[in-house]
């Protein structure tokens, strides 16, 4: 089968709330079909999100702590409870039309676990799914969360790959809402830091060749143009 045209846009370190702001207006110009299928791949600053079937009460710091780690808590429309996200971790969101693959949201979700236990087999790791769970396990423990959204068969959202993660910052909240399981990080795995845009890249590589894509880049220039067209709203991405 041919691999279909794609982009892929590496938009370096961001803040949550512009990266959601840009996946929302990149929906609009996939839904309208001026833009193929894309896979943004980011670092965020220290921040808390929330998803719609989420509670507060698994989020354990006060503002205050909250403040003092540099963190900030996000309500969020993508599924799934309270996760965390910060420097050392990789997070990926596709926006992709189902309707040219396959119209289904589980396979989807078993699609994008795939991806991950593909790219970290590459260092000798194992990853896991476990029944009743979604994500990327090793030991028992979660090494990648994930939560999409999808609207018309559009999705956003997406996975979260602990790579070099301080994961100190998951003991202010219950992951995911599961008390019985911990979080890992590849370094913590491995017992070395691992460089970002190397497993970045494992992961394009591996994302091309699950979801059957023929990934081009898309700039930052790109993407402003293309927002800007449509006459959708400024999304200030900053990248450090």
């Amino acid at each position: 089968m041919m691999a279909r045209p794609a982009h892929i846009a590496r938009l370096g370190r961001t803040q949550y709330d512009a990266c959601w702001r840009l996946q929302h207006a990149l929906v609009e110009l996939r839904r309208e079909g001026t833009l193929r299928d894309c896979l943004l791949l980011t670092e965020h600053d220290h921040v808390y999100t929330i998803g719609t079937t989420g509670s507060d009460l698994h989020m354990l710091a006060s503002e205050t702590e909250l403040k003092e780690k540099g963190a900030v808590l996000v309500h969020t429309d993508r599924g799934g409870d309270i996760t965390y996200h910060g420097p050392g971790q990789l997070v990926g969101y596709p926006i992709l039309n189902l309707l040219e693959s396959s119209a289904d949201l589980h396979r989807y979700l078993r699609d994008l676990e795939e991806v991950v236990i593909r790219a970290i087999a590459g260092y000798g790791i194992r990853g896991e799914r476990l029944a009743g769970y979604t994500g990327v396990w090793v030991h028992g423990e979660k090494l990648c969360a994930i939560g999409v959204r999808a609207s018309r068969w559009i999705t956003m959202h997406g996975f979260a790959l602990n790579v070099n993660t301080d994961l100190s910052y998951f003991s202010r909240i219950i992951p995911c809402g599961i008390f019985e399981r911990g979080v890992t990080s590849l370094s913590d795995l491995l017992g070395r830091a691992i460089p970002l845009e190397e497993v970045s890249r494992s992961i394009e590589q591996e994302f091309a060749g699950v979801f059957g894509l023929d990934f081009s880049p898309l700039d930052r220039t790109d993407l402003d143009e293309r927002v800007r067209a449509a006459g959708l709203p400024d999304v200030n991405v900053i990248s450090v």
